[in-house]
């Protein structure tokens, strides 16, 4: 069975204090997080790390305040979820190479991740049967990831102690949603068990 981590959002912007559209507590979630992707690593699993990329007078600042502008600080991803062999897919139409990449960086300028047009493509090419998805925000850019996945016809598993939301009902809502319509809930410990 040919496996493919998600790691949704997980940037400086989301997971600090000082970060422009801070989750409160996602700072904690960062060991776990650097377990999971370094398990994938060690595992010659492909991560595929989303991250948002927005302009600095991007739509989606009519809805939430301005974050993740490209370039900037809070745009980044934290050292400790990076791997070392990466490769940035932009929302720009194209082939990218990804051969030898233990993680592919997946820029995206709006909360579902299937905005950016490369990425049917790149799943196509990955070609797994099963997909790990950890991150932030879980009622928005996590729940957009599991359910399209989901409609893809995919296996889904998300990560239930690698993931946060903003609003504790709502994130709970997206878990019950989400174990509806086919995904499985797991945890670090048994993903990375084996």
């Amino acid at each position: 069975m040919k496996t493919v981590f998600f790691d949704i959002d997980t940037q400086i912007d989301f997971l600090f204090p000082a970060g422009a559209l801070y989750v409160p507590g996602t700072e904690k979630l960062l060991p776990a997080l650097a377990r999971l992707n370094r398990y994938a690593a060690e595992h010659g699993i492909p991560v595929i790390s989303t991250t948002d990329a927005h302009a600095e007078d991007d739509p989606e600042f009519n809805d939430w305040p301005p974050h993740c502008v490209s370039g900037t600080h809070g745009q980044h991803k934290p050292v400790e979820t990076l791997l070392e062999k990466r490769v940035t897919i932009p929302t720009t139409p194209g082939e990218y190479a990804i051969e030898g990449a233990q993680q592919i960086i997946l820029e995206k300028q709006a909360l579902d991740l299937f905005s950016n047009p490369n990425l049917p493509a790149l799943l196509e090419r990955l070609g797994a049967d099963r997909y790990v998805v950890y991150g932030v925000v879980t009622e928005y850019c996590v729940r957009c990831a599991v359910l399209g996945l989901l409609r893809a016809g995919q296996r889904v598993e998300l990560v239930e102690d690698a993931v946060k939301g903003l609003d504790e009902e709502a994130a709970r809502r997206t878990l019950e949603e989400f174990t509806s319509r086919g995904g499985r809930l797991t945890t670090v410990t048994e993903v990375c068990a084996g």
